[in-house]
Protein backbone atom coordinates (compact mmCIF):
# COMPACT_ATOMS: atom_id res chain seq x y z
CA UNK A 1 0.00 0.00 0.00
CA UNK A 2 1.41 3.50 -1.20
CA UNK A 3 1.91 5.86 1.90
CA UNK A 4 1.99 9.74 1.67
CA UNK A 5 5.57 9.72 2.00
CA UNK A 6 6.13 8.31 -0.96
CA UNK A 7 4.97 10.80 -3.27
CA UNK A 8 6.98 13.10 -1.03
CA UNK A 9 9.87 11.37 -1.40
CA UNK A 10 9.24 11.13 -5.30
CA UNK A 11 8.97 15.03 -5.31
CA UNK A 12 12.12 15.48 -3.24
CA UNK A 13 13.78 12.96 -5.65
CA UNK A 14 12.78 14.76 -8.75
CA UNK A 15 13.68 18.22 -7.25
CA UNK A 16 17.48 16.93 -6.35
CA UNK A 17 17.49 15.62 -10.17
CA UNK A 18 16.13 19.16 -11.65
CA UNK A 19 18.92 20.84 -9.16
CA UNK A 20 21.72 18.78 -9.92
CA UNK A 21 21.08 19.64 -13.41
CA UNK A 22 20.88 22.95 -13.38
CA UNK A 23 24.98 22.60 -11.66
CA UNK A 24 25.79 21.02 -14.42
CA UNK A 25 24.52 23.18 -16.78
CA UNK A 26 26.10 26.10 -15.06
CA UNK A 27 29.43 24.47 -14.59
CA UNK A 28 29.42 23.95 -18.52
CA UNK A 29 29.00 28.02 -18.69
CA UNK A 30 31.88 28.54 -16.46
CA UNK A 31 30.08 29.10 -12.91
CA UNK A 32 32.92 27.32 -11.00
CA UNK A 33 32.78 29.58 -8.21
CA UNK A 34 28.67 29.47 -8.26
CA UNK A 35 28.38 25.85 -8.48
CA UNK A 36 30.81 25.39 -5.08
CA UNK A 37 28.59 28.40 -2.99
CA UNK A 38 25.65 26.37 -3.89
CA UNK A 39 27.04 22.72 -3.16
CA UNK A 40 28.69 24.14 0.32
CA UNK A 41 25.40 26.11 1.10
CA UNK A 42 23.45 22.84 0.41
CA UNK A 43 25.76 20.35 2.33
CA UNK A 44 27.01 22.49 5.08
CA UNK A 45 24.14 24.79 6.05
CA UNK A 46 26.54 27.78 5.31
CA UNK A 47 24.56 30.82 5.02
CA UNK A 48 27.60 32.86 3.68
CA UNK A 49 27.51 30.70 1.04
CA UNK A 50 24.70 30.58 0.10
CA UNK A 51 24.13 34.23 -0.03
CA UNK A 52 27.27 34.43 -2.20
CA UNK A 53 26.11 32.11 -4.33
CA UNK A 54 22.72 34.10 -5.11
CA UNK A 55 25.48 37.53 -5.30
CA UNK A 56 26.85 35.48 -8.22
CA UNK A 57 23.86 34.77 -9.70
CA UNK A 58 22.54 38.50 -9.55
CA UNK A 59 25.66 39.96 -11.13
CA UNK A 60 24.88 37.17 -13.89
CA UNK A 61 21.18 38.82 -14.02
CA UNK A 62 22.58 42.56 -14.59
CA UNK A 63 25.76 41.56 -16.32
CA UNK A 64 23.88 42.33 -19.75
CA UNK A 65 20.50 43.11 -21.37
CA UNK A 66 17.28 41.04 -19.77
CA UNK A 67 16.93 39.37 -23.13
CA UNK A 68 20.62 38.00 -23.47
CA UNK A 69 20.48 36.66 -19.94
CA UNK A 70 20.67 32.82 -20.02
CA UNK A 71 17.70 30.76 -18.75
CA UNK A 72 20.22 28.73 -16.42
CA UNK A 73 21.55 31.81 -14.62
CA UNK A 74 17.85 33.07 -13.91
CA UNK A 75 17.44 29.23 -12.42
CA UNK A 76 20.15 29.02 -10.47
CA UNK A 77 19.31 32.58 -8.42
CA UNK A 78 16.15 30.67 -8.23
CA UNK A 79 18.29 28.17 -6.46
CA UNK A 80 20.18 29.89 -4.31
CA UNK A 81 17.40 32.12 -3.19
CA UNK A 82 15.98 28.61 -1.57
CA UNK A 83 18.76 27.91 -0.12
CA UNK A 84 19.60 31.41 1.72
CA UNK A 85 15.60 30.89 2.55
CA UNK A 86 16.11 27.47 4.26
CA UNK A 87 19.05 28.96 6.68
CA UNK A 88 17.47 31.74 7.52
CA UNK A 89 14.16 30.24 8.64
CA UNK A 90 16.86 28.00 10.51
CA UNK A 91 18.02 30.68 12.44
CA UNK A 92 14.38 31.16 13.68
CA UNK A 93 12.75 34.09 14.81
CA UNK A 94 10.98 36.76 13.02
CA UNK A 95 13.68 38.43 11.62
CA UNK A 96 14.53 35.16 10.10
CA UNK A 97 11.23 34.39 8.74
CA UNK A 98 10.98 37.98 6.68
CA UNK A 99 14.30 37.57 5.67
CA UNK A 100 13.18 33.85 4.08
CA UNK A 101 9.91 35.74 2.86
CA UNK A 102 11.92 38.21 1.03
CA UNK A 103 14.69 35.62 -0.41
CA UNK A 104 11.78 33.24 -1.63
CA UNK A 105 10.00 36.40 -3.17
CA UNK A 106 13.09 37.53 -5.16
CA UNK A 107 13.06 34.44 -6.16
CA UNK A 108 9.69 34.25 -7.91
CA UNK A 109 10.32 37.83 -9.21
CA UNK A 110 13.72 37.51 -11.11
CA UNK A 111 14.28 34.03 -11.22
CA UNK A 112 13.25 31.63 -14.33
CA UNK A 113 10.35 29.16 -14.40
CA UNK A 114 12.71 25.24 -12.93
CA UNK A 115 12.04 25.78 -9.66
CA UNK A 116 9.15 27.81 -9.49
CA UNK A 117 6.70 25.29 -7.81
CA UNK A 118 9.61 24.73 -4.43
CA UNK A 119 9.94 28.26 -3.99
CA UNK A 120 5.72 28.67 -3.74
CA UNK A 121 5.95 25.86 -1.62
CA UNK A 122 8.26 27.50 0.80
CA UNK A 123 6.44 30.47 0.88
CA UNK A 124 3.55 28.35 2.12
CA UNK A 125 5.82 26.81 4.79
CA UNK A 126 7.11 30.22 5.80
CA UNK A 127 3.79 31.68 5.79
CA UNK A 128 1.89 29.27 7.54
CA UNK A 129 4.49 28.99 10.84
CA UNK A 130 4.43 32.69 10.68
CA UNK A 131 2.25 33.93 13.81
CA UNK A 132 -1.14 35.10 13.20
CA UNK A 133 -1.10 38.01 15.05
CA UNK A 134 -1.78 41.64 13.50
CA UNK A 135 -1.10 44.10 16.16
CA UNK A 136 -3.09 46.75 17.07
CA UNK A 137 -3.10 50.21 15.49
CA UNK A 138 -6.55 51.37 14.75
CA UNK A 139 -7.49 51.47 10.84
CA UNK A 140 -7.58 54.93 9.07
CA UNK A 141 -10.79 56.58 7.93
CA UNK A 142 -9.85 57.83 4.44
CA UNK A 143 -11.71 60.71 2.64
CA UNK A 144 -13.30 59.56 -0.76
CA UNK A 145 -15.70 61.83 -1.44
CA UNK A 146 -14.44 65.01 -3.01
CA UNK A 147 -16.83 67.41 -4.70
CA UNK A 148 -17.46 67.75 -8.33
CA UNK A 149 -15.79 71.23 -8.21
CA UNK A 150 -12.67 69.89 -6.78
CA UNK A 151 -12.76 67.28 -8.98
CA UNK A 152 -12.41 69.41 -12.45
CA UNK A 153 -9.42 71.34 -10.81
CA UNK A 154 -7.38 68.04 -11.04
CA UNK A 155 -8.35 66.91 -14.82
CA UNK A 156 -7.57 68.02 -17.94
CA UNK A 157 -9.78 70.63 -19.65
CA UNK A 158 -13.66 69.60 -21.12
CA UNK A 159 -13.57 67.14 -18.45
CA UNK A 160 -16.54 65.74 -17.83
CA UNK A 161 -18.62 68.20 -20.09
CA UNK A 162 -19.25 65.98 -23.44
CA UNK A 163 -20.28 62.72 -23.77
CA UNK A 164 -20.47 60.03 -20.70
CA UNK A 165 -19.08 56.14 -20.68
CA UNK A 166 -22.34 54.39 -20.57
CA UNK A 167 -23.26 52.94 -17.39
CA UNK A 168 -25.13 49.68 -16.81
CA UNK A 169 -26.30 47.41 -14.22
CA UNK A 170 -25.26 43.65 -14.34
CA UNK A 171 -26.27 42.77 -17.54
CA UNK A 172 -26.20 39.10 -18.62
CA UNK A 173 -23.09 38.36 -20.61
CA UNK A 174 -25.21 37.70 -24.06
CA UNK A 175 -26.40 41.25 -23.51
CA UNK A 176 -22.53 42.00 -22.70
CA UNK A 177 -21.56 40.63 -25.99
CA UNK A 178 -24.48 42.07 -28.22
CA UNK A 179 -24.52 45.06 -27.63
CA UNK A 180 -20.71 46.25 -26.40
CA UNK A 181 -18.05 43.39 -27.26
CA UNK A 182 -18.95 42.94 -30.75
CA UNK A 183 -19.43 46.44 -31.27
CA UNK A 184 -16.28 47.19 -29.51
CA UNK A 185 -17.92 49.92 -27.53
CA UNK A 186 -16.99 51.30 -24.02
CA UNK A 187 -19.32 50.45 -21.15
CA UNK A 188 -19.18 50.59 -17.07
CA UNK A 189 -20.99 47.75 -15.10
CA UNK A 190 -21.69 49.08 -11.64
CA UNK A 191 -22.72 46.39 -8.95
CA UNK A 192 -21.10 43.23 -10.91
CA UNK A 193 -18.65 42.80 -8.04
CA UNK A 194 -20.73 43.55 -5.06
CA UNK A 195 -19.78 39.78 -3.65
CA UNK A 196 -16.41 39.80 -4.22
CA UNK A 197 -14.42 39.47 -0.52
CA UNK A 198 -12.21 41.91 -1.59
CA UNK A 199 -14.66 44.67 -1.11
CA UNK A 200 -14.63 44.32 2.49
CA UNK A 201 -11.42 42.84 3.52
CA UNK A 202 -9.19 44.59 0.94
CA UNK A 203 -10.73 48.12 3.05
CA UNK A 204 -8.97 46.95 6.37
CA UNK A 205 -4.81 47.72 6.60
CA UNK A 206 -4.67 45.42 9.21
CA UNK A 207 -6.13 42.59 7.02
CA UNK A 208 -3.75 43.17 4.07
CA UNK A 209 -0.67 43.76 6.48
CA UNK A 210 -1.33 40.16 7.70
CA UNK A 211 -1.64 38.27 4.78
CA UNK A 212 0.96 40.27 2.97
CA UNK A 213 2.93 42.45 4.94
CA UNK A 214 6.36 40.53 5.05
CA UNK A 215 5.97 39.71 1.76
CA UNK A 216 7.99 41.84 -1.21
CA UNK A 217 6.66 43.98 -3.77
CA UNK A 218 8.42 45.74 -6.65
CA UNK A 219 7.99 49.76 -6.16
CA UNK A 220 10.54 52.47 -7.23
CA UNK A 221 12.63 49.93 -4.74
CA UNK A 222 12.06 46.60 -3.37
CA UNK A 223 9.86 47.04 0.09
CA UNK A 224 7.83 44.95 2.22
CA UNK A 225 3.95 44.94 1.54
CA UNK A 226 4.15 46.97 5.07
CA UNK A 227 6.13 49.55 3.95
CA UNK A 228 4.37 50.29 0.89
CA UNK A 229 1.05 50.28 2.88
CA UNK A 230 2.47 52.78 5.33
CA UNK A 231 3.43 54.51 2.68
CA UNK A 232 0.38 54.59 0.59
CA UNK A 233 -1.60 55.98 4.08
CA UNK A 234 1.04 58.41 5.36
CA UNK A 235 0.25 62.11 5.02
CA UNK A 236 2.61 63.33 2.38
CA UNK A 237 1.94 60.57 0.08
CA UNK A 238 0.82 62.37 -2.59
CA UNK A 239 4.08 64.15 -3.02
CA UNK A 240 6.10 61.18 -3.44
CA UNK A 241 3.59 58.96 -5.70
CA UNK A 242 4.39 55.47 -5.28
CA UNK A 243 2.81 53.01 -7.45
CA UNK A 244 2.91 49.08 -7.56
CA UNK A 245 1.07 48.79 -10.76
CA UNK A 246 0.78 45.85 -13.33
CA UNK A 247 2.33 43.84 -11.07
CA UNK A 248 1.09 40.10 -11.05
CA UNK A 249 0.11 40.26 -7.78
CA UNK A 250 -2.38 37.04 -7.33
CA UNK A 251 0.37 34.92 -8.40
CA UNK A 252 2.85 36.21 -5.70
CA UNK A 253 0.52 35.91 -3.19
CA UNK A 254 -2.20 33.72 -3.74
CA UNK A 255 -4.40 34.48 -0.23
CA UNK A 256 -5.31 37.60 -2.24
CA UNK A 257 -6.52 35.53 -5.19
CA UNK A 258 -9.17 33.70 -2.86
CA UNK A 259 -10.44 37.24 -2.69
CA UNK A 260 -11.02 38.11 -6.28
CA UNK A 261 -12.94 36.28 -9.05
CA UNK A 262 -12.63 35.94 -12.65
CA UNK A 263 -16.27 37.98 -14.55
CA UNK A 264 -17.51 35.91 -16.77
CA UNK A 265 -17.71 38.66 -19.68
CA UNK A 266 -14.23 37.21 -19.70
CA UNK A 267 -15.67 34.22 -21.63
CA UNK A 268 -16.86 36.78 -24.49
CA UNK A 269 -15.17 35.53 -27.58
CA UNK A 270 -14.29 32.21 -26.71
CA UNK A 271 -11.91 34.01 -23.73
CA UNK A 272 -8.94 32.28 -21.95
CA UNK A 273 -7.51 34.41 -19.16
CA UNK A 274 -3.82 35.65 -20.06
CA UNK A 275 -2.59 38.25 -16.95
CA UNK A 276 -4.31 38.69 -13.75
CA UNK A 277 -2.83 42.32 -12.67
CA UNK A 278 -3.32 44.10 -9.66
CA UNK A 279 -2.67 48.34 -9.28
CA UNK A 280 -2.45 49.88 -5.82
CA UNK A 281 -1.47 54.19 -5.47
CA UNK A 282 -2.20 57.24 -3.99
CA UNK A 283 -4.47 60.03 -5.33
CA UNK A 284 -2.80 61.38 -8.36
CA UNK A 285 -1.50 58.75 -9.65
CA UNK A 286 -1.36 59.41 -13.60
CA UNK A 287 -1.17 56.99 -17.12
CA UNK A 288 -0.87 59.06 -20.14
CA UNK A 289 -3.04 58.90 -22.64
CA UNK A 290 -2.04 55.29 -24.75
CA UNK A 291 -4.21 52.10 -26.14
CA UNK A 292 -4.09 48.48 -25.97
CA UNK A 293 -3.98 45.93 -28.55
CA UNK A 294 -6.40 43.89 -26.58
CA UNK A 295 -9.71 43.90 -24.73
CA UNK A 296 -9.69 45.33 -21.06
CA UNK A 297 -11.62 45.38 -18.17
CA UNK A 298 -10.56 47.12 -15.13
CA UNK A 299 -12.46 46.68 -11.83
CA UNK A 300 -12.81 49.36 -9.28
CA UNK A 301 -12.81 49.04 -5.44
CA UNK A 302 -12.40 50.90 -2.17
CA UNK A 303 -8.74 52.07 -1.93
CA UNK A 304 -7.29 51.26 -5.51
CA UNK A 305 -4.96 48.68 -5.81
CA UNK A 306 -2.77 49.47 -8.73
CA UNK A 307 -0.11 46.69 -8.12
CA UNK A 308 3.33 47.67 -10.17
CA UNK A 309 4.61 50.56 -12.04
CA UNK A 310 7.89 52.08 -11.48
CA UNK A 311 10.71 54.09 -12.84
CA UNK A 312 11.89 53.00 -16.81
CA UNK A 313 15.20 52.44 -16.00
CA UNK A 314 14.40 50.02 -13.28
CA UNK A 315 15.26 46.17 -14.60
CA UNK A 316 12.31 45.15 -12.82
CA UNK A 317 10.04 46.81 -14.89
CA UNK A 318 10.41 44.28 -17.51
CA UNK A 319 10.97 41.41 -15.54
CA UNK A 320 7.58 41.56 -13.60
CA UNK A 321 5.20 42.99 -15.67
CA UNK A 322 5.34 41.35 -19.38
CA UNK A 323 3.33 44.50 -20.16
CA UNK A 324 3.36 47.84 -20.64
CA UNK A 325 3.43 50.44 -17.49
CA UNK A 326 3.11 54.42 -17.21
CA UNK A 327 3.84 56.41 -14.73
CA UNK A 328 3.35 59.93 -15.54
CA UNK A 329 5.60 60.77 -18.66
CA UNK A 330 7.60 57.77 -17.92
CA UNK A 331 6.78 54.61 -19.78
CA UNK A 332 7.98 51.15 -21.44
CA UNK A 333 5.99 48.86 -23.58
CA UNK A 334 5.91 45.15 -23.52
CA UNK A 335 3.28 43.92 -26.35
CA UNK A 336 1.09 41.35 -25.13
CA UNK A 337 -1.86 39.53 -27.13
CA UNK A 338 -4.88 39.02 -24.88
CA UNK A 339 -7.98 41.05 -24.96
CA UNK A 340 -8.46 42.62 -21.05
CA UNK A 341 -11.13 44.09 -18.65
CA UNK A 342 -10.09 46.47 -15.52
CA UNK A 343 -12.10 46.22 -12.67
CA UNK A 344 -12.21 49.23 -9.82
CA UNK A 345 -12.54 47.59 -6.48
CA UNK A 346 -11.61 50.18 -4.07
CA UNK A 347 -11.52 54.17 -4.47
CA UNK A 348 -11.90 56.06 -7.35
CA UNK A 349 -10.40 57.03 -10.91
CA UNK A 350 -11.54 59.50 -13.26
CA UNK A 351 -10.99 57.30 -16.87
CA UNK A 352 -10.78 59.76 -20.50
CA UNK A 353 -11.64 57.48 -23.60
CA UNK A 354 -10.65 58.18 -26.95
CA UNK A 355 -11.84 56.23 -30.18
CA UNK A 356 -9.11 54.20 -32.16
CA UNK A 357 -10.70 55.98 -35.40
CA UNK A 358 -9.28 58.89 -34.39
CA UNK A 359 -5.66 57.88 -33.59
CA UNK A 360 -4.17 60.45 -36.29
CA UNK A 361 -5.61 63.37 -34.18
CA UNK A 362 -4.08 61.85 -30.88
CA UNK A 363 -0.20 61.86 -32.52
CA UNK A 364 1.45 58.43 -31.66
CA UNK A 365 5.04 58.11 -31.13
CA UNK A 366 6.56 56.96 -34.20
CA UNK A 367 8.72 54.88 -33.10
CA UNK A 368 6.85 51.05 -33.79
CA UNK A 369 7.74 50.35 -29.95
CA UNK A 370 6.22 53.47 -28.41
CA UNK A 371 3.08 53.47 -31.72
CA UNK A 372 0.63 53.02 -28.91
CA UNK A 373 1.65 55.90 -26.80
CA UNK A 374 0.23 59.55 -27.24
CA UNK A 375 2.91 62.64 -27.15
CA UNK A 376 -0.24 64.63 -25.88
CA UNK A 377 -0.01 65.52 -22.44
CA UNK A 378 -3.65 66.25 -21.62
CA UNK A 379 -3.17 67.70 -18.30
CA UNK A 380 -1.25 70.55 -20.63
CA UNK A 381 -1.74 70.01 -24.22
CA UNK A 382 0.61 72.68 -26.25
CA UNK A 383 -1.99 73.35 -29.05
CA UNK A 384 0.85 74.85 -31.59
CA UNK A 385 2.91 71.17 -31.79
CA UNK A 386 -0.95 69.31 -31.55
CA UNK A 387 -3.79 71.56 -32.82
CA UNK A 388 -6.10 68.89 -34.03
CA UNK A 389 -6.32 66.89 -30.25
CA UNK A 390 -8.41 69.91 -28.51
CA UNK A 391 -11.00 69.70 -30.39
CA UNK A 392 -11.25 65.73 -30.47
CA UNK A 393 -14.36 64.01 -29.13
CA UNK A 394 -14.05 61.56 -26.46
CA UNK A 395 -16.21 60.18 -23.74
CA UNK A 396 -15.70 60.00 -19.44
CA UNK A 397 -16.35 59.22 -16.60
CA UNK A 398 -15.35 58.40 -13.08
CA UNK A 399 -14.88 54.92 -11.80
CA UNK A 400 -16.70 54.61 -8.39
CA UNK A 401 -15.91 51.71 -5.58
CA UNK A 402 -16.78 48.48 -7.13
CA UNK A 403 -17.33 49.55 -11.02
CA UNK A 404 -16.12 47.65 -14.24
CA UNK A 405 -14.72 49.12 -17.27
CA UNK A 406 -14.60 47.46 -20.72
CA UNK A 407 -12.50 49.45 -22.91
CA UNK A 408 -12.17 47.53 -26.15
CA UNK A 409 -9.13 47.05 -28.37
CA UNK A 410 -6.77 50.44 -29.55
CA UNK A 411 -9.08 52.80 -27.35
CA UNK A 412 -6.91 55.49 -25.94
CA UNK A 413 -7.41 56.15 -22.46
CA UNK A 414 -6.12 58.69 -19.65
CA UNK A 415 -6.15 57.30 -16.41
CA UNK A 416 -5.87 59.77 -13.15
CA UNK A 417 -6.67 58.66 -9.47
CA UNK A 418 -9.12 60.73 -7.63
CA UNK A 419 -8.21 58.56 -4.20
CA UNK A 420 -6.09 55.46 -2.76
CA UNK A 421 -6.92 52.86 -5.37
CA UNK A 422 -7.04 49.39 -5.27
CA UNK A 423 -7.59 47.76 -8.78
CA UNK A 424 -7.57 44.54 -11.09
CA UNK A 425 -7.31 43.87 -14.23
CA UNK A 426 -7.90 40.84 -16.65
CA UNK A 427 -6.76 40.64 -19.83
CA UNK A 428 -7.98 37.44 -21.66
CA UNK A 429 -7.30 35.95 -25.57
CA UNK A 430 -10.35 35.68 -27.95
CA UNK A 431 -10.50 33.39 -30.67
CA UNK A 432 -12.86 36.20 -32.56
CA UNK A 433 -11.05 38.38 -34.11
CA UNK A 434 -11.32 42.60 -33.77
CA UNK A 435 -13.72 44.30 -36.77
CA UNK A 436 -11.87 45.69 -39.63
CA UNK A 437 -10.26 48.85 -39.38
CA UNK A 438 -10.63 49.05 -35.47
Amino acid sequence: MATGGEPRAAAAAEGGEKRAALLREITEEGGFAFVASAEKAAADGDLRAAEAAREMAWEQLHACPRSEVGRAWRDAYALACLHVAALRVAGGGGDGRRAALRALDMGLIMGGDLLRAELEEAIARVVADRSRGCGGGGGRTELMKRDLADVLKVLPVKSLSCKQIERRSCISLEAFIRDYFLCESPVILSGYIDHWPARTKWKDIRYLERIAGDRTVPVEELITFSQFLEMMWSSDCSANLTYLAQHPLFDQIKELREDIMVPEYCNAGGGELQKLNAWFGPEGTVTPLHHDLYHNLFAQGNPQILVFIQRVDHPLCFEITGMFALHQSSYSDKRLWPYPKWLHVLGRKYFRLYSASISNDLYPHRETMLSNISQVDLDNINVNEFPRTGDVEFMDGILEEGDLLYIPPKWWHYVRSLSTSFSVSFWWRTSIPPPQGS
